[in-house]
């Protein structure tokens, strides 16, 4: 179990990141055409997993637009933001916004929140997940991670980038 915090009072997660130069964990997301999806989907790819509590908070909000900003000059890389939020939510924010370089992935009907050692289970974001990164190479290999440690604080998006060069 890891733990990061929401505004300073510390919070577990149910697990651990996957491990930065081992193979990706197994896992299922929900697409916005409620498909799921999973490692197969993603073969051949680099993948930048942005987890975060809600597309409806400012610093996920943030999150989902800066990683959108910076998707567009990264080369056979797709970039996943991905939270527990219905596919809906997360659709209407990105389209409302204009972001279309980067993927939405709900959490909403999978184990992706255990699998990843992301969801939280405690607190008052019980059951959402963590705010975390997960960087992944072309050949399913886990490049880079970080549990943010406050919940309120925006991922390293450089340290993210600079995992893929």
């Amino acid at each position: 179990m890891a733990q990061t915090s929401f505004g300073g009072t510390p919070v577990n997660t149910v697990g651990d990141l996957p491990v930065a130069g081992k193979s990706l964990p197994s896992f299922t997301l929900t697409a916005g055409n409620l498909q799921e999806f999973s490692n197969d989907a993603l073969a051949g790819k680099r993948v930048v997993f942005n987890i975060f509590p809600s597309v409806d908070t400012p610093t996920c909000a943030t999150s989902v637009r800066t990683f959108n900003a910076l998707a567009s000059s990264l080369d056979n890389t797709v970039v996943y933001c991905v939270s527990a939020d219905l596919p809906f939510a997360q659709g209407r924010f990105c389209g409302s916004e204009g972001l279309s370089n980067v993927q939405n992935a709900s959490s909403f009907r999978t184990d992706f929140g255990s699998v990843f050692g992301v969801g939280l289970n405690e607190g008052a974001f019980a059951g959402l997940l963590a705010r975390a990164v997960v960087v992944v190479d072309e050949n399913g290999k886990v490049l880079h991670t970080e549990l943010v440690s406050d919940i309120a604080n925006e991922p390293n998006y450089d340290a993210a980038i600079a995992s893929l060069k």
